[in-house]
């Protein structure tokens, strides 16, 4: 439909514009999408057999939907990539607060208009992109806030009585018509607020303070909730659970190749990052490693989720930790490090939420084992496993980079040296080159140091090698050297 010229209510009654309520225009638009092959939802991932489809059989049904799911789950993207199924532009009613259909008025401003200036209504047109209103639930969230109230300035202003629907000023909710409206934590909102949602819901209609107003709202709405909210905060009233069509459950990757593309996409570097910084496929796998062993790990709380934001701003750390050494090594260009790795331990400490053994341990202990322990996970995938208990007889592949560390005692890696140092030290390590050849053969040329270390740092997990925090970075010993050193 050409818009151009549409600018009165005549005009569109003569372009044959039909109206259409919001859940049917995204139904219609979903409807196409699905007939020609177009992807509904972009840029999220891992949700293609699970959530999406049942989002989208949401919407073909009309239906209210409620997110649920732990934090860092895009439940809110979701809702907001909704937008992209509503029609391009929709009329309205020129100067109405809420949004009114020319076709359909509702509210006392548009229904006077229309009938003193009939098909001369003047009509603007609301793009889809401004239909997405959003709140997050907190605990001072009123009812005039979301719905609305008597507005005593108005009232004075145009001289009215408090009786006269003129001097209601519309919440969040009414001036939200014919659009996407998002509450977001839903449990957080009080039980009272939830109630004022019901008729809402139910019916479309909203009451304020003692007016007998009632004004059809055409709204989708999206709710999204934390299952930890039911019992550490509040709940999700039962009549107004009843009255949400579809409750959807999203989930975190169940891959690490899903969570690398996430982290990939969202993590919006400095272009002098990305050009001047060698990222190994082991750094950023071992990177998101570190999330799956912490929605694992004993001192982490479950129930609070580990987001998907803790990988990409340790990620983002470990970029940056890498930027800072080159810098003050001058250096044009670098490859990250496994003890790079240390300092994504700030970026960790902020997403997680202890159980009292992790508070008991310190977040910083916590952030750190998270680290060694996605080292051990991922170290079977790349070199031969090591047992705890070894055959008689049976020698170690191992045993020649142990020999050397016997032999080496004082082998050190500190943190800011320069590349061509830090090569340099691993080189000097010639088993190293045996295992990787043998075990690694097709490796990247530029993968190999980030192997060399990483092999390290495993057979340290593994109890083949010690190692020793410096203040300015690591020390490898042999184990058994050490101890006899400690006697």
């Amino acid at each position: 439909m050409n818009i151009e010229h549409i600018k009165t209510l005549g005009a569109l009654k003569s372009s044959g514009y039909q109206s259409k309520s919001i859940k049917d225009e995204l139904r219609d638009n979903l409807r196409t999408k699905i007939q020609n092959g177009d992807v509904t939802f972009t840029g999220i991932h891992g949700y293609e057999n699970t959530v999406i489809p049942e989002l989208e059989r949401a919407i073909l049904s009309r239906h209210n939907i409620n997110l649920l799911g732990l934090r860092g789950q895009a439940k809110t993207r979701l809702a907001r990539q909704m937008v992209t199924l509503l029609d391009e532009y929709i009329p309205v009613v020129a100067g109405s607060e809420i949004n009114d259909d020319p076709m359909q008025p509702m509210s006392r401003f548009a229904t006077n208009l229309i009938k003193e200036k009939g098909d001369q209504t003047p009509i603007t047109w609301l793009h889809r992109e401004d239909r997405f209103a959003e709140k997050l639930a907190t605990p001072d969230v009123t009812v005039a806030d979301i719905i609305g109230d008597v507005d005593p300035i108005k009232a004075a202003n145009l001289k009215l009585s408090y009786a006269d629907d003129r001097v209601i000023h519309f919440g969040m909710i009414p001036r939200a018509n014919r659009c996407i409206f998002v509450i977001n934590e839903l449990p957080d909102l009080q039980a009272r607020i939830q109630v004022a949602l019901f008729n809402i819901l139910q019916e479309g209609d909203i009451q304020i303070r003692g007016f007998k107003l009632r004004l059809p709202l055409d709204i989708q709405f999206v709710f999204t909730a934390n299952p930890e909210d039911y019992t550490n905060r509040g709940s999700i009233v039962t009549p107004l659970k009843d009255r949400i069509g579809s409750q959807i459950l999203t989930h975190y990757p169940e891959t690490i190749e899903i969570a690398k593309t996430i982290t990939s996409q969202e993590a919006n570097l400095d272009t002098r990052q990305s050009d001047k910084i060698y990222v190994p496929e082991l750094a950023r796998d071992l990177l998101e490693q570190i999330s799956f062993e912490a929605r694992d790990s004993e001192f982490i709380d479950h129930k609070s989720g580990i987001s998907a934001r803790m990988s990409i701003t340790a990620f983002q750390n470990l970029l940056s930790t890498a930027e800072y050494r080159s810098l003050m090594n001058g250096d044009e260009n670098t490859t990250i490090r496994v003890s790079d790795f240390m300092g994504i331990v700030p970026a960790i400490t902020g997403k997680v939420e202890l159980v009292y053994e992790g508070e008991q341990e310190g977040a910083d202990f916590v952030a750190q084992s998270l680290i060694t322990d996605a080292i051990k996970s991922l170290f079977p995938q790349y070199f031969p496993k090591i047992e705890k208990l070894e055959k008689e007889n049976e020698r170690s592949p191992y045993q020649e980079v142990i020999d050397w560390f016997f032999e080496e005692s004082n082998f050190e890696l500190l943190d800011d040296i320069s590349d061509e140092e830090y090569k340099k030290q691993l080189n000097a390590i010639k088993p190293l080159d045996d295992l990787i050849k043998k075990y690694q053969n097709d490796i990247p040329a530029g993968d190999v140091f980030f192997l060399k270390e990483f092999l390290l740092w495993g057979l340290v997990e593994f109890k083949k090698l010690s190692k020793y925090r410096l203040t300015e970075g690591f020390r490898f010993k042999d184990i058994y050297g050490s101890y006899i050193s400690g006697l």
